[in-house]
């Protein structure tokens, strides 16, 4: 930890919000080899990536149905049933936020989000309403590891890393951040964070 803290800085799934592709599929796919088969090739957290990672959704969907003839119904679902990946918000975080935010502490958020699916979820989720700013990695069609979304993070929120806690579940994107100088709480669940904040003076 560098200095004060002025601001907190979270990601969005699996901190705030829970997710799970297969959730969506398990309901198309009765066969659970074919599920798995489906989940390990076809719909996959990497190729979801680079549609975070600002990739057109059309475009994808296009050569994923040339990739994999005969799935053109279930590659569609990706593509139009998202919010069903969404099975409802992270134990515990909701409620930090919003003691975050009664103590006029600054909210900003980092996510790695295509932007479709963002704007889809946003308006389905009046706790963004007390965020400052989010940086939606589909937006600028750059993605958490990547230094550079960080580095444009901080330019938008107004403070230098030093300054901000970056939240966030994924061990690359936490060590990413470490490097640029922000201080760093690597999620597994809200009890936990609840008690790093506090230690902090935050809470």
């Amino acid at each position: 930890m560098s200095g004060t803290i002025e601001a907190v800085v979270f990601d969005v799934g699996r901190v705030l919000v829970q997710w799970d592709m297969r959730r969506l599929f398990a309901q198309l796919i009765d066969d659970a080899d074919r599920l798995d088969w489906f989940m390990t090739h076809v719909v996959t957290e990497e190729w979801h990536f680079l549609h975070d990672a600002g990739r057109d959704l059309g475009e994808l969907v296009a050569e994923r149905k040339a990739q994999f003839p005969g799935n053109d119904h279930l590659i569609d679902a990706y593509a139009t049933r998202f919010l069903e990946t969404i099975p409802g918000n992270v134990p515990g975080s909701h409620e930090i936020v919003r003691e975050l935010a009664g103590r006029d502490v600054p909210l900003f958020a980092i996510t790695n989000f295509a932007s479709p699916f963002w704007r889809e979820y946003r308006e389905s989720e009046p706790l963004f309403d007390l965020f400052g700013d989010i940086v939606v990695s589909g937006d600028e069609k750059i993605a958490k590891p990547d230094a550079r979304i960080f580095e444009i993070a901080s330019r938008r929120f107004g403070h230098e890393p030093g300054a901000m806690i970056f939240i966030d579940d994924n061990a690359a994107n936490i060590e990413a951040a470490d490097r640029l100088g922000w201080n760093v709480h690597h999620f597994t669940d809200a009890p936990r964070l609840r008690e790093d904040l506090t230690r902090r003076g935050l809470l």
